[in-house]
């Protein structure tokens, strides 16, 4: 029997377009001439403005099955893609409260919310009553981003002063697998989602989830590819290595109450431990030399953080008010979803 490919290899197929962004954008990369929208009018949180973003940032990762590699600097493509992107961020920006005092946002992050009202967030649905169908579509959302889990992050390397580039390159390191590629966290990703029966090829189901979704890899590719927002791509990078060990923790057990099976619970469990380790790390070895070098990118960072919160906040908000309305949280759900 062959091996299943690995995560990290091939590359996507092309998405069907929501609207006109994306279908121009997806005309450009099957070779169409034609001159690109302007996108004045676009929706900053929309299926078609996000859709539209991926597909010019993937041109970035591994690209799209029968699209050429020097679509990747078609100058129309992104000048398009700047515009999409200052829309983003001016509403990212206006929904966001301004702030720059990076210790304080950090311990809000460090404490977990208690008491009625306080445990709604998806990680704590799955555990408390979720079913497996509900598990698998949480599953389908993060595979946007953990099927090349680290990559968006490793594009701040370069740009962080030589302290932090260490502190940094240490953590990217353990989710690279720590030099063992079957230990990469993309990897271990792609075993759980088979043992789920669902797809791990790299793409897959791009076409599956909504704009919330997808914004919130955005978000990670844009602050990653501007230099100007290295502190913010730092402050998402904190915001997630600070924060996911309890809800991995949760997930593993949601995963064991529902029998799942350990290929499964592996990846969870891994970053159970790893990231209070990382905790740890990004406090000491990423932000305090960052900002001790670069004390004004604090904003950045608090940025960063907030934004990044409020796009998790987003998604979160989608997925659990279909799941309350007993419908899937995907535009195509699995077989069996709801009603299925």
């Amino acid at each position: 029997m062959t091996a299943p490919p690995h995560p990290g290899t091939g590359t996507a197929p092309l998405p069907a377009a929501r609207g006109p962004l994306s279908g121009a954008v997806l005309a450009r990369l099957g070779g169409d001439p034609a001159a690109l929208p302007a996108a004045d009018d676009a929706d900053p949180w929309g299926e078609d403005l996000h859709l539209a973003l991926h597909c010019c940032y993937e041109l970035h990762y591994r690209g799209f099955a029968g699209v050429g590699d020097e679509h990747e600097w078609d100058v129309a493509l992104l000048g398009l893609r700047v515009a999409l992107e200052d829309r983003f961020l001016a509403a990212l920006r206006a929904a966001v409260p301004p702030g720059d005092d990076v210790d304080a946002t950090v311990a809000e992050l460090l404490v977990e919310p208690v008491g009625p009202g306080a445990e709604t967030g998806m990680t704590h649905h799955l555990l408390r009553r979720g079913e497996l169908w509900q598990l698998r579509e949480y599953v389908v959302h993060r595979s946007i981003y953990h099927l090349k889990e680290a990559d968006p992050q490793a594009w701040v390397i370069p740009r962080l002063p030589p302290a932090a580039k260490a502190g940094l390159v240490t953590v990217e390191h353990d989710e690279y697998g720590a030099g063992d590629a079957a230990g990469m966290h993309a990897v271990l990703f792609a075993d759980m989602m088979r043992d789920l029966g669902l797809s791990d090829a790299y793409g897959a189901h791009v076409d599956t989830v909504g704009a919330e979704t997808l914004a919130e890899v955005n978000f990670m590719s844009l602050c990653g590819l501007r230099r100007s927002l290295r502190g913010a791509l730092v402050g998402q990078f904190a915001l997630v290595e600070l924060t996911s060990s309890p809800g991995s923790e949760r997930l593993v057990r949601a995963m064991r109450r529902l029998g799942c099976g350990p290929a499964a619970i592996r990846f969870y469990d891994e970053h159970v431990e790893a990231d209070a380790v990382h905790e740890q790390v990004v406090r000491r070895d990423v932000l305090a030399p960052l900002l001790r070098t670069e004390p004004g990118l604090a904003a950045d960072v608090v940025f960063g953080i907030r934004a990044a919160g409020l796009l998790g906040d987003r998604l979160g908000g989608h997925v659990l008010a279909r799941w309350a309305a007993g419908e899937s949280s995907l535009r195509r759900p699995l077989d069996d979803g709801p009603g299925r």
